[in-house]
């Protein structure tokens, strides 16, 4: 039996995939086959487009952001069945979800609520659950345990992981700085950002402590590959949660100690042999569906594409400057 999935034959630009037949994946024990209604592109994606993975053989399907209708169980699958309309983040190391149909672990996945279409589910996975884990299980941005009032930086507010960011603080009760290119101040602002500083502008830890009064923010979501920058932004005793890349601590000047740092990658909890981590993507992905079913968090899908835009969409990403999640539908399905 085969199927017809988006292919990379070697790594290379997104263009070059191509709309191939390949075989059906097959559910193995604890999995599930999934028929893709829609997708989601990310810079994952593209990256590993372009570097290639160890774990890949080619022909490969990428993608790891989906959502659609459960079409088969593997063995010792008791909670989901035929039907059941889900969204998942997929284990990045196997074939992915630019494709008719994908296979994954059933304990990672989440049920889609009536009320929400699989189009907007599918943008939430990678960039919201991202966004959850950096404030919520790192950094403590909660509601109920943040103290209202307290700042939070999000750096590269303006992108998937930035503006989920920015509304998860906003909820928490936090007052929102929001960073990105003066065009995208107004963006920030609907999202709840009470302050928006331009990346451009100079010293960004300055603008931040000129902001705070010199104290620093007790949190930072850092997306935009400025982490040693913005270390003299933090507070005393802060965190700053760090998307893309670590900040160079051997080099500051002040004391490392006087912050924590965490490592957000996300897709790590599919080979870390901890099932209780694995689970949580499929918790965390259930608390925002039920936030946007509830009205709480915008899923910022900024566009929904046909299926044969999907390599052009993802092209569009790389190139940079992207507002919000473009979605992408696989089958009329939502």
């Amino acid at each position: 039996m085969t199927m017809r999935a988006f292919t990379a034959t070697q790594p290379g630009d997104p263009l070059t995939l191509q709309w191939t037949p390949v075989p059906t994946p097959e559910p193995g024990p604890g999995e599930l086959r999934v028929r893709l209604a829609a997708v989601t592109v990310n810079p994952v994606d593209f990256k590993l487009l372009r570097g290639g993975h160890p774990a890949w053989t080619y022909p490969h399907v990428p993608g790891v952001d989906g959502a659609g209708t459960v079409e088969a169980v593997g063995p010792g699958v008791e909670t989901l069945r035929p039907g059941d309309r889900v969204a998942m983040h997929v284990d990045l190391t196997r074939p992915g979800v630019f494709a008719e149909a994908v296979v994954t672990s059933a304990h990672t996945v989440a049920r889609v609520p009536d009320g929400v279409p699989l189009t907007v589910a599918a943008a939430l996975p990678c960039a919201g659950m991202t966004a959850y884990q950096s404030l919520d299980r790192r950094l403590g941005v909660r509601p109920g345990l943040w103290r209202p009032g307290d700042w939070v930086l999000v750096n590269g507010a303006s992108g998937g992981v930035g503006g989920y960011a920015t509304q998860l603080a906003r909820r928490a009760g936090a007052r929102v700085i929001g960073v990105a290119s003066a065009a995208n101040h107004g963006y920030l602002r609907r999202l709840g950002a009470e302050v928006t500083l331009d990346y451009r502008a100079g010293d960004l830890a300055a603008q931040v402590r000129e902001v705070t009064g010199g104290a620093g923010v007790p949190a930072v979501v850092e997306t935009a590959g400025q982490a040693t920058a913005l270390l003299d932004a933090v507070a005393f005793g802060g965190g700053m949660a760090c998307v893309l890349g670590l900040p160079d601590l051997p080099t500051y000047r002040a004391h490392p100690a006087k912050i924590s740092v965490h490592p957000i990658a996300l897709g790590a909890a599919h080979a870390s042999g901890d099932r209780r981590a694995q689970e949580d993507l499929g918790v965390m992905l259930g608390d925002l569906l039920a936030l946007v079913l509830n009205g709480e968090l915008d899923p910022l899908v900024t566009d929904v594409r046909e299926r044969e835009a999907l390599p052009a969409t993802l092209a569009e990403l790389a190139a940079g400057g992207v507002r919000g999640k473009l979605v992408v539908r696989m089958s009329g399905e939502d």
